[in-house]
């Protein structure tokens, strides 16, 4: 990646999260006063100064410690310390040094990565403070007072880190294509962006819940940069009691609606639930690409395109837009086709940014005019005039009619149907939108439809 990566590394609860979310303009991040509510590494992106670069929240660090969890999250550390260009060291100024700072220090000296020192939760910033200057002991530079609740000196901190970065490449700040990983609890979402990565950069555990925030994960494909948002499993809300998984349910809605793509991840052994339904629907409303990946293929004893088949017809008949709906049958735990996704959501992608000319449009309404009119009602007939596509992302296409309104929705399917034969539009919602002559809501859209 050109951009420069940022890690925020330190102890649990020194208010790395806090820092995150300031930083990135945005509460992005879960955050709690319970230590080791971070488990995976967030990622977001910050502009300061003309410079673009990745920010990296991790996990509290706890050295020598040998509980799973704290072993987990400190695997991810590791990873999130090799791809750093810098780290921001932080500390509790209002604790003073601990012992585990000590220890995190050394560690972070022998990766020879620059380094800033940052002593937060100094609220109270004046020229005469002196709390953060104990923290030259430790032996990194020097410290650099912040306040990320209030915001005091998180300029001043964005100054230091730009000024460490090495000259602008080319091509920063690339578009990219954001993918949200999403459906229910224990699917193998965590497992499937692990495969599709190549390395374990999300915390993975049989305990259902495990993955609280949405994660973003960038990853280069074919000359595209691909940004998975792997998500906490969505749960029915009566079900959600916990406030921090309340929260985590918030995150994987707002995921759906960043999301260009959507991956859900459905259970081969278990099925695809209304609350699978729910999540598509959500994504198609949304106007994202959707694909069903239905993973723990290898679990299911016999298997052949025959059983995929029944499964597919038994869902499109709960939910007939499922029909223009990508199925691709995987294992995360194999690799089975792991790969095949990649090439999918590029596939979809592209679908959704698909622009199709007004004459080609007009020719194929003709074309379907003559084979099908509309329905007619005594006396006052139904005339379809002119069609447009008016927008992408996703794509739009609008009809001028004189009696828009008396368009009944079987028609209006027989049309979205003809279009998807005439032009694909695979895995993406197709809209169709009536109106008469000067509509405003007809009128040509600049840029995306959606977002």
């Amino acid at each position: 990646m050109s951009q420069p990566t940022v890690a925020i590394v330190g102890r649990p609860n020194v208010g790395k999260s806090t820092l995150f979310n300031r930083l990135c303009g945005g509460r992005k991040a879960i955050v709690s006063d319970r230590p080791g509510t971070t488990r995976d590494r967030h990622f977001g992106t910050v502009e300061w100064n003309g410079r673009t670069f990745w920010l990296v929240d991790t996990g509290g660090l706890v050295p020598g410690s040998s509980e799973a969890m704290d072993v987990a999250i400190r695997k991810q550390v590791e990873f999130a310390l090799a791809e750093a260009d810098l780290i921001v060291f932080l500390v509790d100024g209002k604790e003073g040094v601990h012992p585990i700072d000590h220890a995190i220090a050394r560690e972070l000296r022998a990766t020879g990565r620059a380094m800033i020192l940052a002593v937060n939760k100094l609220d109270d910033l004046t020229s005469q403070s002196q709390d953060h200057l104990s923290f030259y002991e430790l032996g990194v530079g020097d410290p650099q007072a912040v306040s990320a609740a209030v915001g005091r000196q998180t300029g001043d901190l964005l100054d230091a880190i730009v000024a460490l970065f090495p000259p602008a490449e080319a091509g920063e700040g690339a578009e990219m294509i954001n993918v949200a990983i999403v459906g229910r609890p224990n699917v193998g979402k965590s497992s499937l962006a692990n495969k599709l990565l190549g390395e374990e950069r999300l915390v993975v555990s049989p305990v259902a819940g495990t993955t609280r925030d949405a994660i973003d994960t960038p990853l280069r494909y074919n000359g595209k940069t691909l940004n998975f948002i792997d998500t906490a499993g969505l749960r029915r809300r009566a079900k959600v009691e916990d406030e921090i998984e309340f929260y985590s349910t918030l995150r994987t809605d707002r995921a759906v609606e960043r999301a260009q793509v959507c991956l859900l991840v459905v259970d081969a052994l278990d099925g695809l639930h209304n609350q699978d339904l729910r999540i598509a629907t959500a994504a198609w409303d949304h106007g994202a690409g959707l694909i069903i990946v239905v993973n723990k293929w290898d679990l299911i004893e016999e298997k052949d395109s025959n059983t995929a088949h029944r499964g597919e017809v038994e869902l499109i008949e709960k939910a007939p837009f499922l029909a223009d709906v990508p199925f691709i049958y995987t294992s995360a735990l194999t690799g089975q086709r792991v790969r095949k996704v990649l090439d999918l959501i590029l596939e979809v992608a592209v679908e959704r940014e698909k622009r199709i000319t007004t004459s080609k449009v007009n020719e194929v309404l003709e074309a379907l005019l003559q084979k099908q009119s509309p329905p007619q009602k005594m006396g006052e007939e139904v005339r379809l005039l002119f069609a447009s596509q008016v927008a992408t992302a996703p794509p739009v296409i609008a009809i001028i009619s004189n009696r828009p309104d008396d368009v009944p929705e079987s028609y209006k399917r027989y049309l979205n149907h003809g279009f998807r034969e005439a032009w694909g539009f695979k895995g993406v919602p197709l809209q169709i939108k009536f109106g008469s002559r000067g509509s405003k809501a007809l009128t040509k859209e600049k840029g995306d439809g959606r977002r």
